[in-house]
């Protein structure tokens, strides 16, 4: 078995009822444990229930972390985490911690949903060290052109993908030239920027969600977002109390992978082809 695919298993296991996010968070945490993440003191910029965090430590050996993230439920349930010093309920321009005192920062599926990056990204600049590193997974602009568009050709796909935008709160498709130029503006030096999350795997990931998230999110009139059904629903609860058996998400993962590659060797998707980008870089 791929790590991807052992990787899809455990999201499952851990993510039961939101069997898209699962299949997305294991190619892209594949992809960033490829970053090799620095020893010291790392910030988890928007570091959610940690679930996913505690995945990749699992992977990359552990680390001492801050995390922050502005819901305060999501912060409550990542104190269970002992890899966390520290946990604030904050947005993310607004940090409580001295200037040059983290060794590296990641942001997993994070800064796509900020509207105005620039004082986020000023912030991560003021709290890495020099030459402190920084890994960032953000979808790209071709994550549009990789989508199948609604069923059937009923929806014009401009008003179809505005739709997707908004129930998945997606708000910027930063180019890797984009970042560069973001990046420089506040003393970060981007020295990598690859691609990962194919056409047919973004296509597969589309399918999930049409099934799962964008079927509750459609009977709910578009009023409530996915985790607030979630929480309605009683299934982040139940997610945060216990996992999944193995034996059933052995079989989710392979219903939901079914003729779709989780290959994890070392190759990576063209960027003018990738849904997602991983970003790295250092403070200069």
């Amino acid at each position: 078995m791929s790590r991807s695919a052992d990787l899809l298993v455990r999201f499952i296991e851990t993510y039961p009822a939101q069997p898209a996010t699962a299949f997305w968070r294991a190619i892209e945490i594949d992809a960033l444990a490829r970053a090799h993440l620095p020893e010291g003191l790392g910030l988890d910029l928007g570091c959610g229930d940690g679930k996913l965090t505690d995945i990749l430590l699992s992977l990359t050996g552990p680390r001492r972390m801050v995390g922050i993230d502005p819901d305060p439920e999501e912060t409550k349930a990542a104190a269970r985490y002992g890899f966390y010093e520290r946990l604030h309920t904050v947005p993310g321009d607004a940090i409580p911690e001295p200037d040059a005192s983290f060794d590296f920062v990641i942001s997993n599926s994070v800064l796509e949903h900020i509207p105005g990056l620039e004082p986020v990204i000023a912030e991560a600049g003021r709290l890495l060290k020099p030459g402190g590193r920084f890994c960032f997974t953000v979808p790209a602009p071709p994550f549009h052109d990789n989508l199948a568009g609604s069923l059937f050709g009923l929806t014009r796909r401009e008003t179809y993908l505005a739709r997707l935008d908004k129930r998945i709160a997606h708000f910027n498709y930063l180019s890797s030239q984009d970042w560069t130029e973001l990046c420089g503006r506040h003393g970060l030096v981007v020295e990598s920027c690859r691609g990962y999350f194919d056409r047919p795997q973004t296509r597969r990931w589309e399918t999930l969600s049409r099934m799962t998230g964008g079927l509750l999110y459609s009977l709910s009139g578009g009023a409530w977002r996915p985790i607030e059904i979630q929480r309605a629903l009683g299934a982040r609860a139940l997610q945060n109390a216990a996992t999944a058996p193995k034996a059933f998400a052995k079989l989710a993962a392979a219903v939901a992978s079914a003729g779709v590659s989780l290959d994890d060797d070392e190759r990576w998707v063209p960027e003018a082809a990738a849904s997602c980008l991983l970003v790295e870089g250092r403070r200069g």
